[in-house]
């Protein structure tokens, strides 16, 4: 059984990780290289090599009841989507409240995780840091991973045309802190994520102009959903995934489509996505369609050529001059201090079973958190598969043969589609709520619907109907926390609490209380026939 564990990185998976091995009697020991916890959502004026890197206005795009540790609730009067100084804030908490910092040595580099000669034997790593200057080496019986995938920027210039000879200002969006640098010029946005988006809707309140430059399109989402709920406490519910799951993809992907263009017609705005049967995360920005129907923000096709002062785009004959280039075109992820017959990345994926676990080693000591894209939040997602980890350390789970953890992680890099459901377009990403329910069932913390519809039908109903907050995945099983029934049951109370600043008193109406009934009624027909 291992005992000592080395943790890479004191990030939200990290932290998650010390926690997880302190709860089931490991040693843990966090290495980070900067000088503080936090990982990506620890904003700095200047760019960390080996570390995420954010601009000063990020806000979560998952919700609080949604992105928090499953043990953990954030403060009540934390805004629904939060900045990133009180993300950070809350992270401090979270390791002060679990004594985590006790185990975390900062500014110490790791510089190299090797086999130990009895590797076979043991399963025991070496590995070597560096503080101030100097090296140290330590043995290890586990290793966890939590560096993330944001901190090595994709800058594909050479599929630029004439980059070389533009003589204004280029960088990745790894790059960028704060608009004030683009007052007054004229600037392209080249990519389309959440970054690239962002950065062009910022660049907008200050710029002389603006571009987006977008090869596919993406559908755009508010943060405000169906009558003003968060998007994620609507669109992620067992109920609407089992739902979508039991449905033909080209249907899927028709209500999905019908459902992104409820806010504007994406068609409209030039956004509208070129492949539509495979699914792209959807853009979080409350302010695109505004800065577009005002002319603030021009929606352009991709980069025919690049010239000294200017850019040609593809069908456009027109040379538009630019000032500034701003690549959002993402990030590739490594190990630099793993060899590659360890974990080998290639093609923007690893081999990992179950995206954690190197499915070629012969003993399951080394593990990779977070390297994943789940539909969904990534501190729940990373915190599961922590504590799923920990306990095939200490030899409670077992990982099933070579062979058969192999050829799923093949399967899973074909990225076939099922013809049923949400088709992913990359390999990374996942469906959310299988993905964790298959982590929670290996350690048996999966609630069971069906026996808490007999013995507390109203959490059962909340649980299947209402969001998939994270508090459901700590309701049994090991970790178990006895908040979680009541974190569940006032989930929509901390949501509002923070919106209802001004009390509105609303008179009752016989139509209203009419809707309701049929409501039930209809709700009571929907559990007969999903659960009988």
């Amino acid at each position: 059984m291992a005992k000592r564990v080395a943790i890479v990185g004191a990030g939200v998976s990290g932290l998650a990780s010390i926690k997880c091995c302190l709860e089931e009697g490991l040693e843990p020991t966090c290495f980070e290289r900067s000088d503080d916890l936090g990982g990506l959502w620890r904003f700095t004026d200047h760019v960390e090599e080996g570390r995420a890197s954010l601009y000063k206005s990020v806000v979560s795009n998952s919700c609080k009841e949604m992105s928090c540790y499953s043990d953990f609730p954030f403060p009540e009067d934390y805004p629904n989507y939060v900045p990133n100084s009180q993300f950070l804030e809350y992270l401090k908490m979270y390791a002060n409240r679990f004594n985590l910092l006790e185990c975390i040595q900062f500014k110490t580099k790791v510089c190299k995780v090797t086999k130990c000669p009895d590797f076979t034997a043991t399963g025991q790593w070496e590995v070597v840091t560096q503080r101030e200057g100097k090296q140290e080496s330590a043995i290890f019986d586990a290793v966890m991973v939590c560096t993330g995938f944001l901190t090595n920027q994709y800058l594909p210039l050479d599929s630029f045309p004439g980059i070389n000879t533009f003589k204004g200002q280029y960088f990745h969006s790894r790059q960028y802190k704060h608009p004030d640098m683009f007052k007054d010029k004229r600037v392209l946005v080249i990519g389309m994520g959440n970054s690239g988006t962002d950065i062009a809707v910022e660049a907008s309140h200050v710029a002389k102009k603006v571009f987006l430059s977008t090869t596919g399109g993406a559908w755009v989402i508010s943060r405000v959903f169906d009558s003003g709920y968060p998007w994620d406490m609507v669109f992620t519910t067992r109920f609407q995934n089992m739902f979508r799951n039991s449905l033909p993809t080209p249907i899927v992907t028709w209500l999905i489509a019908r459902k992104m263009n409820s806010w504007f017609n994406h068609a409209n705005y030039g956004l509208v996505p070129e492949d539509r049967t495979q699914l792209r995360e959807p853009v979080l920005n409350d302010e695109l369609p505004g800065c577009i129907i005002t002319g603030k923000v021009l929606i352009k096709p991709s980069i025919k050529e690049v010239k000294e002062n200017s850019v040609v785009f593809n069908n456009t004959p027109k040379e538009e001059p630019i000032d500034i280039i701003v690549f959002a075109t993402g990030y590739t992820f490594a190990f630099p201090f793993l060899d590659e017959t360890v974990v080998k990345v290639e093609s923007g994926q690893a081999s990992l079973y179950k995206y954690i676990f190197p499915a070629h080693l012969p003993h399951p000591t080394l593990a990779v958190i977070g390297v994943i894209k789940p539909l969904g939040s990534m501190i729940p997602t990373g915190e599961t598969q922590a504590r799923w980890v920990v306990r095939v350390l200490k030899g409670i789970n077992k990982l099933p043969p070579q062979s058969v953890m192999i050829e799923e992680v093949n399967a899973r890099k074909e990225n076939k589609p099922s013809g049923f459901g949400l088709c992913y377009c990359k390999a990374l990403q996942t469906d959310y709520i299988t993905y964790i329910d298959e982590l929670l069932t290996s350690i048996n913390a999966k609630p069971n619907l069906f026996s808490l519809l007999l013995t507390d039908p109203r959490l059962a109903l909340t649980i299947f109907f209402g969001p998939c907050t994270p508090y459901q995945f700590r309701l049994t099983g090991p970790g178990k926390w006895k908040g979680a029934r009541n974190a569940i049951l006032t989930q929509w109370d901390r949501t509002f609490k923070v919106t209802k600043t001004r009390i509105v008193q609303e008179s009752p109406s016989p139509f209203a209380s009419l809707l309701k009934l049929l409501s039930l009624l209809a709700l009571l027909m929907a559990i007969f026939l999903i659960f009988l």
